[in-house]
């Protein structure tokens, strides 16, 4: 088993990432992948005894102690939060708690004794009435660990990898910001990750149209010849094996999937509609462009039915699976 264990954050506490977490360790703690919950180890003891899961809890005075504690328990960095969580009620008093456990994650990471950070879902509103400043994980992360440049949001399964150009904005936002730079400045970033993180010699980045059938030669929108093709020529120029722009409506079947390692897209749910309905249990969030490893399950916070036992941990051994892989490429 590797001696450094990853960084799992609490989330919110009022939804599944507690659950997330136990049925993780459940499932993960024969498999050699060690990962210490940064949490309130009263809340997750309370929760394992009311979805009736056998999870012993173990405070860990360290990571390093935490990877020896990891096959018999599971191991906690305490994270007390402010008041008993409510399942399904955020409660603004523990958002200290909640980004205290990202920071910690972050420092622990940045310093070499976790091998990288694996995020459990956040409500952000819930964090905006408490102050929060930032938009999500990914702007907080990098603040965080000084990152330079741009960071990519990347979602990524076993059958795709898409990055979203523009990501948590309206669609009529999303086209009005798109430009050149934007595109190649992803574009960028991406094939520099896949090379040094996924281990990919000579990555094959396919970039999507904007418009339907990738503008028709400029009858239904310019987008393509205007914005995208430049972005292309630029990244061509760079020596980026790059393909594009891909009408959208076809870049996603299994024959064209082989032709790629990433789809570049324009907005969020031209990325993100194809990878769930291929795979929505076993897709991750990984941010590139950061100095640490830092994956994320793809889905939120799951009020509904948080507390019930109803929970899917796939995808978050898949989020730590992947952070595993992605630090054995030590190359930067």
């Amino acid at each position: 088993m590797t001696r450094t264990p990853l960084a799992l954050t609490m989330g919110d506490p009022a939804g599944i990432g507690g659950e997330l977490t136990l049925r993780a360790w459940l499932g993960l703690r024969g498999q050699g992948v060690p990962f210490v919950a940064l949490d309130d180890p009263g809340r997750l003891r309370a929760l394992a005894a009311t979805l009736g899961l056998r999870v012993p809890v173990a405070e860990a005075a360290s990571c390093a102690a935490a990877v020896a504690l990891f096959p018999d328990a599971l191991p906690v960095l305490p994270v007390l939060l402010a008041v008993p969580p409510q399942p399904g009620h955020p409660d603004p008093a523990n958002a200290r708690a909640v980004v205290a456990s990202i920071e910690r994650a972050a420092m622990l990471a940045m310093s070499g004794e976790a091998a990288g950070v694996v995020t459990n879902p956040i409500n952000k509103a819930a964090l905006y009435e408490a102050g929060f400043a930032y938009p999500g994980h990914t702007e907080f992360l990098a603040v965080l660990t000084g990152a330079a440049g741009q960071q990519i949001m990347m979602l990524a399964s076993p059958h795709l990898r898409v990055v979203p150009v523009t990501v948590h904005a309206s669609l009529r936002a999303s086209i009005a910001m798109l430009s050149t730079g934007m595109i190649v400045a992803a574009a960028r970033t991406t094939e520099r990750a896949l090379r040094l993180d996924f281990g990919i010699a000579t990555p094959r980045l396919a970039v999507a149209g904007l418009n339907p059938h990738a503008g028709e030669q400029g009858a239904l929108g310019d987008e393509e010849t205007t914005i995208i093709g430049p972005a292309i020529a630029a990244l061509r120029g760079d020596g980026i094996h790059v393909s594009g722009p891909w009408p959208p409506d076809t870049m996603f079947t299994p024959a064209a999937r082989k032709r790629y390692d990433v789809a570049i897209c324009m907005y969020h749910d031209q990325a993100l509609i194809p990878l769930k309905t291929l795979d929505m249990d076993h897709g991750v969030n990984v941010t590139l462009g950061l100095p640490i490893v830092r994956t994320s399950p793809d889905h939120g916070t799951a009020y509904d039915i948080a507390g019930k036992g109803l929970a899917d941990p796939a995808s978050l051994r898949a989020a730590i699976a992947l952070a595993a892989s992605l630090t054995c490429h030590t190359l930067k």
